[in-house]
């Protein structure tokens, strides 16, 4: 295997040993002192894939901290802020603590925040809108700054270096931006694809910086931002929007009133309404889909070691999971160029002309 290749992988897989077994030894010291619970899979697998009101951080040898997130609470009453800290349990106790607010008392159940009477009994007339800062909102900031970041370091390269080759972050990523105009935008689009190509580069570049944190392991990588069903909901919701806006008389025409029989019109009009839905929804299921599924895959892996409480299968796992990431490396450029490769598609069938 070429060293070039070899090298990251054995530095990865060496790393994500070394995170194991530091965990390991903290959970089975946990466990002789009698104050940890036996590992539950099921929880570890869907607390990572799930949203938090905190950001887990592993630390090699110093086991896994938490980031308090800020609690943003609209009540009936008003407006409750105060930090998730005040939620999580102390370190000599494991049971949730009931923080008193300023209009109501709360906890967490699961990864919802609930109001409790002073019985502790949640308290069902209280109405709460959860505006949190969750880890998800935080995530996505960080791929928004990333993205800001190479954009604004390109255009202003474009300015300094007008008419020489590229260079640097430029030449990396003018390829990637010729790929999107010239292989997915113009063959889908067509004459009118320069409208849409901020929109399209935007979402593959959001996509992709996004797939490729979900697979660092430390922090401020290690969510799963794209393989939330809320944020893939948006990203399908927000192609559907120009879609609706794009859409000629022609595509419209197409949808309601087809050159076909009249009286067929009672099964192709529904049938071409729910169609204008079942794109977006395509989109948004698979991206879902194949994120999470990636990520459950490796969790499992790596649950084996807690499950059977040895450090020997380590090895094994490891070597399972820097696999699994290899190929979840080629799934998030893969799912990137999808979902903006048919986001054109669809784009284009909204605006092809009656010629075409």
């Amino acid at each position: 295997m070429n060293s070039k290749i070899f090298k990251p992988l054995l530095i990865s897989a060496l790393f994500l040993l070394l995170c194991v077994k530091s965990t390991l030894s903290f959970s089975q010291e946990k466990a002789s002192e009698g104050t940890e619970k036996a590992f539950d899979p099921k929880e570890a697998i869907f607390e990572h894939i799930g949203d938090s009101h905190s950001w887990p951080v592993a630390i090699p040898l110093l086991g896994e901290h938490f980031i308090s997130l800020p609690v943003i609470l609209y009540t009936d009453k008003g407006l409750d802020i105060f930090s998730s800290g005040d939620l999580m349990p102390k370190e000599e106790s494991k049971e949730l603590p009931v923080y008193k607010g300023k209009y109501y008392s709360y906890k967490l159940e699961g990864n919802k925040i609930v109001a409790v009477a002073d019985n502790g009994e949640v308290n069902n007339s209280a109405k709460i809108y959860d505006l949190s800062i969750t880890r998800n909102v935080v995530s996505m900031w960080v791929g928004m700054i990333i993205l800001l970041i190479l954009f604004f370091t390109i255009s202003s390269s474009y300015k300094k270096r007008a008419g020489k080759a590229p260079k640097g972050l430029q030449a990396l990523l003018e390829p990637i931006i010729l790929f999107v105009r010239d292989d997915v935008a113009i063959p889908n689009i067509g004459v009118k694809y320069a409208r849409y190509m901020s929109l399209l580069l935007t979402i593959f570049f959001f996509i992709l910086i996004n797939n490729l944190l979900g697979l660092v392991p430390v922090f401020p990588g290690g969510f799963n931002l794209t393989g939330n069903i809320s944020v893939t909901f948006v990203l399908a919701a927000i192609v559907l929007v120009v879609i609706t806006f794009s859409g000629n008389r022609y595509y419209w025409k197409h949808i309601f009133a087809p050159d076909i029989p009249f009286w067929l019109y009672i099964i192709m009009v529904p049938v071409e309404v729910i169609g204008i839905f079942s794109k977006p929804i395509a989109l948004m299921i698979r991206l879902f889909a194949n994120i999470t599924a990636g990520h459950i895959v490796a969790l499992s892996l790596i649950s084996l070691i807690f499950i059977l409480k040895s450090i020997w299968v380590a090895p094994a796992s490891v070597a399972f999971v820097v696999f699994m990431d290899v190929l979840e490396l080629l799934v998030a450029f893969l799912q990137a160029y999808i979902f903006t490769m048919l986001s054109a598609l669809f784009i284009g069938m909204a605006v092809e002309e009656h010629h075409h």
